[in-house]
């Protein structure tokens, strides 16, 4: 049996919309960063009067059911499945499995402590490398937060600068946000026939903004740390032939 997903777009993302992200777009790969900045603002206005006009008619002191509704409609919520059965193995025993293999009761959390060199200790990453990052976003499975790569990608003119403050806040304190460790875990038959838990190969999709933070950290912290280790992080290696 063959299983389909359909996605639309989001609610407010109209073709009016998508035009104007597209010229934004355009603007901002032709340097004209003063037109592109006055889009984002019209862009902005019709969003807002949009879901103005969506949420009117809601009166949350006389009907909050209809309140709540428009909530969850927003969020993306709502939405409840029922544990589906495949060949005998409910999604519940499969989270048991993942929670079983991937859970280490004996695990202390380490210290905290800078690693890298001193160079990029108040390195910061900038408004238009996000726009690069969102820019060059291929498409990909998308994570839990259901924020797909091509809507981040049409949008990133917009996105770039709450994106680039988010990055730099987690660099900052040395954090990852807990929506971003959270993932979506697909069970991959491992067997033609599976019969058990573990049968299956967990594939876990983090949300796209967790993926590009990621690549960021490696390419500007980890591969520099590499090249130049800091005093004592040297290992010594003896070589067997």
């Amino acid at each position: 049996m063959m299983m389909m997903t359909m996605t639309s777009d989001p609610r407010f993302v109209t073709p009016a919309v998508k035009a104007m992200l597209r010229q934004k777009n355009c603007l901002m790969h032709a340097g004209r960063v003063e037109e592109a900045n006055a889009l984002a603002r019209l862009i902005r206005t019709v969003i807002t009067r949009r879901d103005t006009a969506w949420l009117r008619k809601v009166d949350t002191r006389t009907c909050t059911r209809a309140a709540w509704a428009k909530v969850r409609d927003v969020i993306g919520g709502g939405k409840r499945h029922g544990s589906q059965v495949v060949d005998g193995i409910t999604a519940q025993r499969l989270n048991d499995r993942y929670a079983a293999v991937s859970t280490d009761h004996s695990y202390r959390a380490t210290s905290r402590k800078m690693s890298a060199p001193n160079q990029l200790v108040h390195k910061t990453v900038t408004e238009s490398e996000v726009f690069g990052m969102l820019d060059r976003l291929r498409p990909a499975a998308t994570g839990l937060d259901g924020m797909p790569a091509w809507f981040l990608r049409l949008g990133a003119a917009i996105f770039a600068a709450p994106i680039a403050h988010l990055f730099n806040q987690s660099v900052r304190e040395g954090i990852v946000p807990r929506q971003w460790k959270s993932a979506t875990i697909t069970p991959v038959p491992q067997v033609s026939k599976p019969v058990q838990p573990s049968d299956f190969q967990p594939i876990s999709i983090t949300s796209v903004l967790s993926r590009s933070l990621e690549r960021h950290i490696v390419k500007s912290y980890i591969y520099p740390s590499l090249l130049e280790p800091r005093t004592g992080l040297t290992i010594n290696c003896l070589a067997v032939f």
